[in-house]
Parts: C-alpha cells; structure tokens; sequence
C-alpha cells in the first residue's frame, strides 16, 4: 500500500526561508531545487524556498498538496557508468499564488532572511509590459511582480544596504540578468510618480544594493516519468504525483553582477563547496558560446546526417560505426578549434556531451531535433564554420555537409527505407525549398539557399554565395548524397 507524500509520512527538513523562487515547473524542481537540497546538505546554506506561481494558472496547489516533497530521478551516463537515482527534495517551504494570496506575496519583502530571488518564467517572462501598474495585485509582467516586492522591502527596511537581493534568473535567454535588469529599470522609470519622494532613493537603492546576475543552465529534463511512475512510486513507497525526471549532467554558469566579486557571491552562495557543476564567472558568455557550439552545434547537423543515412535515435547514431566518427569529427576536429576557452577545458565538455547524447534511458528521436534547422544551423553553426575558415583557411568538411543534409532533407519524400521524410520550417522556407528542388538542378538549389538573406539568414543578412568555395563544396555534396546516399558521402569525409 503506497503512502501519500507529506509531513505526516515522511520527515521534511526545516531551514529559514532565504530564497523567493518565481517558478514552480520541471525544470526549477530538478535543476536549481535540486542544487539547494545539496547544498543544505553539503554546506551551512541551510535555505529553504518559497516558490511563487508567476502565472495565475500553475502548480501551487499540487505541490502544496504534498507539502512541497516530490522525487527527482536522475537518469544517465557519469564516467561511462549508467546511473539512476532516487532523491526526495524537501527544500521548498511552501507555494503562493500571487493572484489569489497576493498580500502573503508581497508580505515575503518583510522577512529578513529573504536574501535571493530566483525565475524561470520562460524565454517569454523577461519583458517590459508598459501596460503594468503599480498598484496592479500583482502586476501581470514577472519583472513588474519583482519591482513591486522590492520597493516594498526598500519601504519595509528604509533602504537598508544589507537588505538588497541576490537575484539570479535561469530564463533561456543569452545574458538574462541584464535584460531582467533593464526591465526593473523601466518599471522604476514608468511608476516613479507612485514612488513619489521614494523613487530617487529606492532607485539608488536598486542598483547599488541589488545584484542581478546573468546566467546559464543546463540540464535536460524530461519532467513527469509517465511510463515508469507505476515503478518508481513502488520503489520509493510513497504515491509521489510530482516525480521529476532528469539528466545526471548539470551545469550552472552565475555571472557575477559588476557591484559584486567572485569571492562575496561564493561566500554567499555555496555551491561550487558543495561539490556541484555550479562555476561563478567574471562572465558567462565564454560558456554560453560553448555550449551552444559543442552541445547544439553537433546536434543540429547530425541529425539530417543520422536521418538520412538510417539512423533514429540520437543514442545510435553516436554508436553507429560511420555516424559516430562524424559526429566526433565535427565536434573534436570543427567546432571546438573555433572556441577561445582552453583546450583541456573544452575536450572535457566534449566529452560529457556525447556522454549525455549515449544517454541509455532517453530515445531522443533525431527528427525531434530537426525543427526549424535553418535558423538552428544560422545561429549554431554558422559561426564556427566561418571561425574554422579563418583560422584554418579551408572549409570544415563536416559542418559543411551538416547543411547540405538539411537542405536534402528539406527535400521531403521518401528515405532509402520508405520512412517518409517531413520537414518543418517556417512556411516561407519551406516553399522556397519547394521551389528549389522542383528545378532538379543541384546548383540552383545550392545557390537559392545560400542567398536567401531574406528568408533563411536572417540574422546574419549575409549571401553565403559569397564565402570562398561553399557554393561549390555543398553542390558536391548535394550530388554526392542523390546518386551514393547519404552514409556513402558520410564515409567519403571521413
């Protein structure tokens, strides 16, 4: 008989509650309350969590319901072993929603203790909604939600230095602390008259004794177990409807804010001490442009190039004889000469990617990965190719061939097997695909793509017509792959 989970069954921690968390998803739930927890447990952080639903509809009540106890599975590859754990997470002290319990919203400015804010509200809730009031309960915006809560600690503690907050957005956004920052300042702009004789301290107060950090999160997290929950509720005795599921591999990149050092936030926030893959940074971009090199780079070219040659599952194609040596060589040989971090540093994380791309527990499909591979290829790949040009004066064989397996792939029809091919792009990309390919002149369509400024590369405005023999050397390829097949070009580059 399973128990239900709560603190009258299981036994619950309890710690000053220093952390405001906007957020209540997978993601928060495996990832950064996954990161407390540890550090309760490693360190004297000894931090609990009130989460806030940024949104009027959430999970609050769930998780409530459960007195904010729930299970998270890690799942994956560490050092070539396969791992898979069990972990009741017992830091978060309780969840509010701020449109129906707005006074204990705003009442969490008044705690002492209260020291970090942390959000994941999606890409989407770091904007400036000038339709905001500040008398709104609560403002719609979650950067209008956090004006309000620290001009009410501003007030509450008459603007006292050691009463500012630490606040560290996950949103997937490149540099998020600072267009969180400049959407605070706004909101400080547009409600001043309701500050009134306050706005010009509380400004100052914000900027000198609140520290905004940008940051980088990585963890892939599929959330609820849905075809194991029956086997892990067993396991751990307890009907846990919260059940997070995860990736072993993580990895937190805080940059310190310019009116904090390094060494006052690691004082503060302990979790490289704890033994975690949490680095605070003098700055974060050094590692957001390897990650999205090395991690999104290699995933988004290997998928056509696995697609097309057989090969479904992302698992498989790093095990696959041919496949596997291609992913290796764009990865090891390509991309990761065109990076500024030292080469030991980046040959580990090379490493730890293809260990979560041979992730045993996770089918990743290929094709899941093969949305909207232009603009993928644009802002991750793109790059490197040009770098590797520069530095090495010849094309990288591998990326080159990435793309013109996307563009074969865009093709559609029918692979060697029958599986019908079906891309996915936005529909002016694919009708100029369309168009393209019904002109059954490999020129043509190498050319059409890479001169679609308007349409393809968008965010680089460039014809790559222009860029030294890549016209040249994706025809060859596109040629190659219609008459020997895509795993025969593979073997040639090889």
């Amino acid at each position: 008989m399973l128990k239900a989970l709560n603190k009258l069954t299981a036994p619950k921690s309890v710690a000053p509650e220093r952390i405001i968390q906007f957020g209540e998803g997978n993601f928060l739930r495996a990832f950064v309350d996954w990161i407390i927890w540890n550090m309760n447990q490693r360190t004297n952080f000894n931090s609990s969590v009130v989460v806030v639903q940024p949104i009027e509809r959430g999970m609050v009540d769930w998780l409530n319901g459960q007195d904010c106890m729930y299970h998270v599975n890690l799942q994956g590859r560490q050092n070539g072993e396969a791992v898979n754990t069990l972990e009741r997470i017992d830091c978060i002290s309780r969840a509010l929603n701020p449109y129906s319990q707005n006074a204990a919203f705003m009442a969490l400015a008044d705690q002492p203790e209260i020291r970090f804010v942390i959000s994941n509200t999606t890409e989407a809730g770091i904007t400036f909604d000038d339709s905001c009031k500040f008398t709104d309960a609560p403002a719609s915006s979650y950067p209008g939600k956090l004006t309000q809560l620290l001009f009410r600690r501003y007030k509450t503690f008459n603007g006292a230095k050691d009463k500012g907050l630490i606040i560290m957005p996950c949103e997937l956004i490149f540099l998020n602390g600072h267009h969180l920052k400049a959407c605070i300042g706004k909101y400080i702009e547009l409600w001043k008259d309701d500050f009134g004789a306050d706005y010009e301290g509380f400004k100052a107060w914000f900027y000198e004794s609140c520290y905004v950090c940008a940051t980088l999160v990585d963890r892939i997290v599929p959330g609820f177990p849905r075809h194991e929950i029956d086997s892990i509720r067993e396991k751990v005795g307890y009907n846990d409807n919260l059940v997070v599921q995860a990736e072993i591999f993580h990895l937190w990149v805080i940059e310190a804010p310019e009116n904090m050092s390094l060494e006052a936030l690691r004082e503060e926030f302990p979790a490289e001490k704890a033994g975690l893959h949490v680095l605070i940074a003098p700055s974060e971009k050094p590692y957001h442009e390897r990650k999205v090199t090395l991690l999104n780079g290699p995933h988004t070219v290997l998928s056509p190039v696995a697609f097309l040659s057989g090969v479904n599952i992302v698992r498989d194609a790093c095990n696959h004889e041919v496949i596997g040596k291609y992913i290796h060589k764009v990865q090891f040989e390509e991309l990761m000469q065109t990076l500024n971090l030292p080469m030991e540093e980046l040959q580990q994380f090379g490493a730890d990617v293809l260990e979560r791309f041979n992730n045993p527990y996770v089918d990743h499909q290929v094709t899941s990965i093969m949305l909207n591979s232009f603009p993928k290829f644009e802002t991750r790949d793109l790059p490197g190719l040009k770098v590797y040009l520069e530095r090495k004066g010849e094309l990288p064989k591998g990326l080159v061939l990435g793309l013109a397996a996307i563009i074969e792939y865009y093709k559609g029809g029918k692979r060697a097997d029958g599986v019908d091919i079906v891309p996915n792009d936005a529909q002016e990309i694919m009708d100029l695909l369309k168009e393209l390919w019904a002109t059954g002149d490999t020129q043509k369509v190498a050319e059409g793509v890479l001169g679609a400024t308007d349409i393809i590369w968008k965010e680089s405005k460039q014809n790559l017509n222009e860029i030294p023999g890549l016209t040249a050397m994706v025809k060859s390829f596109l040629d190659s792959i219609e008459s020997k097949g895509m795993l025969e070009t593979v073997k040639s580059i090889l």
